[in-house]
């Protein structure tokens, strides 16, 4: 659409697949720790309660309820007592091997860069805004070759804001010198990335690959990447 000029993704669940990554280094995290033996299960049952976990405790974070080191090991530290292991330093390093791990990984959603070209092409001048931690970001960002597609990324740890809060949006306008009406929201999260366009006064595009059901109204849904070539 013409009215549009700067197009603000996110990352996570939209461009890169964060839990199609997050279990390719859980199961490298199983192996190093020796987790098959420690916990005495099958991987696919301690990624069950992982991700059972984290989904508790990131959406507790967003909430300004836990700090960002709490998500990160308690996540692991949860999990670890559902199989009656109550090792804090074994939570903590378990942590921090899938954190350094995780952010190179490099699997993306079908036509992810197919598509981010195509909108290059168009001169749309492309961003992010993502409630990720600024390092982890951008190793995600250079590992998978996604960083020269975007001018400004902003993460929740530079702007001090968490979407779905209108603040960081405010400060993504700021810094990519954008107006609300010339910009939209292209994510995946109806909370984070549509309720929070919404409370900006933006409009958005929910990038809809779970189908799920919602009663939130956003400007457009697709359900592929690719479907953006029919909007922009």
């Amino acid at each position: 659409m013409a009215q549009y000029q700067h197009l603000f993704f996110d990352l996570d669940h939209t461009l890169w697949d964060f839990d199609a990554n997050a279990r390719e280094t859980l199961v490298e995290m199983y192996s190093r720790f020796d987790l098959e033996n420690r916990v005495a299960a099958p991987f696919d049952e301690f990624y069950r309660k992982y991700l059972h976990h984290n989904e508790i405790l990131w959406n507790r974070y967003h909430q300004g309820f836990i700090s960002a080191d709490e998500l990160k090991w308690k996540r692991m530290w949860r999990t670890l007592l559902d199989f009656k292991i109550g090792d804090e330093p074994l939570a903590r390093e378990l942590s921090a091997g899938f954190l350094e791990v995780l952010p190179t990984k490099t699997l993306l959603f079908p036509y992810t860069k197919e598509i981010l070209q195509y909108l290059k092409g168009k001169g749309y001048i492309l961003h992010l805004i993502t409630n990720g931690f600024e390092r982890t970001q951008w190793s995600k960002l250079n590992h998978s070759g996604l960083a020269p597609f975007f001018t400004h990324v902003i993460t929740s740890e530079a702007s001090n804001s968490l979407k779905p809060k209108k603040e960081i949006f405010e400060f993504a306008m700021e810094k990519a010198k954008a107006f609300l009406a010339e910009s939209i929201m292209i994510g995946d999260n109806l909370d984070a990335d549509i309720q929070g366009a919404m409370n900006a006064g933006m409009d958005s595009v929910f990038v809809n690959h779970i189908n799920a059901t919602t009663s939130l109204q956003p400007t457009y849904t697709i359900y592929q990447l690719q479907e953006l070539e029919n909007i922009f």
